[in-house]
């Protein structure tokens, strides 16, 4: 098994493959409130003010390929409730299809883009509850210790008492914003595990036959993945709708060349490139591990 991977590792941009540039732009801005940082040949990179958060390559002709591995959703981890009662705010104004969910460490709501990408707007709660892995199993309880289900309807009454008089909903994505996680889909639970605990080095949170978490530094999860669309799921063929890599931010060089080392030592075939070191999972969903600038 590898060493622990660094607790400062994080997530950085999520990169997709779309049909139509204008329009996920359009959708981004107004319903998420990102900024458009860079518009280039064909992509975009979007984001909150300060590094991409999403960056988009547009291919007219690409399409989606049910029941395959790749993007389950993207997570947005927000500051605090406030912005998250804003965001939600915004997508029923919008009347964009959402689903508030409290997960006792995390309030979130859950959304689709227009082409179908998963997209989770979240902040940390830790202080109402947990969730986690006991005797092998998913368990979350209420900081009380009682046992919940863990996927209950969000309280929005609660939630909105932390507006402000004032607030807008239309306005820019708080600048703090970042990617707070990314959940997959995968071919096979155990094989997933092995490839990011084993090779990669991240810390075990939860997993069992169709789920598994894994983070850095404690994190409820950083990579979350499942076999939701069925076990044995296939990779979408080269240039479908989707996901095409998402990244692993390391805290300095040094760990990046430490990590990819590990990678090299366990026979996986990597991609070096300018800005890291491009890998896939067993199940062909790609990521970049790259140094904090």
């Amino acid at each position: 098994m590898a060493p622990e991977i660094h607790p400062e590792t994080r997530l950085g941009p999520v990169h997709l493959t779309v049909r139509s540039l204008d329009r996920q732009i359009d959708f981004y801005q107004r319903a998420l409130g990102l900024q458009v940082h860079w518009r280039s040949e064909g992509k975009a990179g979007l984001g909150a003010g300060g590094e991409d958060l999403l960056v988009l390559y547009e291919s007219p002709g690409a399409r989606r390929a049910p029941r395959t591995t790749g993007l389950y959703h993207f997570a947005l981890l927000l500051p605090e409730r406030r912005e998250l009662a804003r965001a939600i705010v915004r997508l029923a104004q919008l009347k964009v299809p959402q689903a508030p969910t409290d997960h006792l460490m995390t309030e979130t709501t859950y959304l689709s883009d227009p082409e179908g990408n998963g997209i989770e707007l979240y902040v940390d709660t830790p202080e109402d509850g947990w969730f986690g892995q006991e005797n092998g199993h998913f368990v979350a309880r209420d900081k009380n210790g009682v046992l919940r289900s863990g996927r209950d309807p969000l309280d929005l009454d609660e939630l909105f008492a932390h507006l402000q008089p004032g607030d807008r909903f239309d306005g820019p994505i708080h600048p703090a914003t970042r990617v707070g996680h990314i959940h997959l889909h995968v071919a096979d639970v155990g094989e997933a595990m092995r490839f990011y605990r084993d090779v990669l080095g991240f810390g075990v949170q939860i997993e069992d036959d169709t789920m598994g978490f894994v983070s850095a530094g404690g994190y409820h999860h950083h990579i979350g993945f499942n076999t939701w669309v069925g076990p044995g799921a296939p990779p979408p063929p080269p240039g479908s709708l989707g996901l095409r890599h998402y990244t692993v931010v390391l805290p300095h060089r040094d760990e990046l060349a430490r990590v990819a080392a590990q990678v090299r030592a366990a026979g996986v075939p990597a991609e070096e490139r300018a800005d890291g070191l491009m890998v896939a999972d067993p199940s062909r969903n790609h990521l970049l591990l790259t140094a904090q600038r």
